[in-house]
């Protein structure tokens, strides 16, 4: 059983039942560390279970931003098919966070292309007026990354298996590296900062048809059978963990943390028997760097 749950959610973030695709073997090798390293905020952020809250809650975020959410409407697969982006985004995550650095360059700049493609005409629901937008926009490119960080963030401080090194504050100034990475010149490098550029975009968040398409397909994706108790628990963190305004932008109602809290810690703690105390990314990581020492 416990192998069975193993193979069946390492299958489902990377298509392989060890978890090791190519581009996880491909973090294996290398020549550094890496941008951050064993020890590393990000290393203790990014290689926890709780990023499975994380992850729903900035697609949740990411909703309320009319540009940013045209990008994915009108360019992405999601709805055909959605294991193939969440694996996509599992891949830039882990492989930014654990491969060394020419690795991490290389994933930068596959993402840079597609963003290049990326672009089109919205309806502005605050302004009324068909207005472009381009997924290499710093604008945009800030939004996605501070629901980012931020949902990530909180996910780690509520349901995260370990301390952040350094603290909440390293993470926002450690993952920003990816971000000026991405062509965001200034993100945030502390967690006030993080706030105040969240709180600027408050005039523009606004709930259209295409954030009820979204969130519907966010509340019962087609998903395996199997899967869909576990995803629904992890929704209803998600929601519990954002703020009060988001979610009454969104129509969404938070169940008390009483009720919530205990079933996202059970699930995790079997993941955490059936997986490991590593991921795999990790897992390779440490390898690369051994090698190395």
């Amino acid at each position: 059983m416990k192998n069975r749950l193993g193979e069946g959610f390492r299958t489902l973030l990377s298509g392989e039942p060890d978890g090791r695709p190519d581009w996880i073997q491909a973090i294996g090798e290398g020549s550094d560390e890496g941008l951050f390293g064993p020890g590393s905020a990000a290393w203790a952020v990014h290689g926890d279970l709780a990023t499975l809250v994380g992850g729903v809650r900035a697609l949740l975020m990411q909703t309320l931003q009319p540009g940013a959410l045209a990008g994915v409407q009108q360019h992405s697969r999601y709805q055909h098919a959605p294991i193939d982006r969440l694996r996509g985004t599992t891949r830039w995550l882990v492989t930014l966070t654990f491969g060394d650095t020419a690795l991490a360059e290389r994933e930068t700049a596959r993402v840079r292309g597609m963003h290049k493609r990326v672009r089109g005409t919205y309806n502005d629901p605050v302004s009324g007026n068909a207005t472009d937008y381009s997924a290499s926009d710093p604008h945009l490119l800030r939004w996605v990354h501070v629901a980012f960080t931020d949902s990530f963030l909180s996910a780690h401080q509520r349901f995260g298996s370990t301390a952040i090194p350094g603290g909440p504050d390293q993470y926002v100034l450690e993952w920003g590296v990816t971000a000026k990475m991405l062509g965001l010149p200034d993100p945030p490098e502390s967690v006030a900062e993080l706030r105040d550029q969240i709180a600027s975009f408050g005039p523009e968040l606004a709930v259209t048809g295409d954030s009820r398409e979204v969130l519907r397909f966010l509340r019962n994706p087609p998903l395996p059978i199997a899967t869909r108790p576990a995803y629904q628990g992890l929704l209803a963190a998600a929601v519990t963990t954002m703020p009060a305004d988001q979610r009454a932008l969104l129509g969404l109602k938070a169940l008390p943390h009483a009720v919530v809290d205990p079933v996202v810690r059970t699930m995790y703690a079997g993941l955490r028997v059936a997986l490991g105390t590593q991921s795999p990314s990790e897992q390779a990581a440490r390898e690369r760097i051994a090698v190395k020492v």
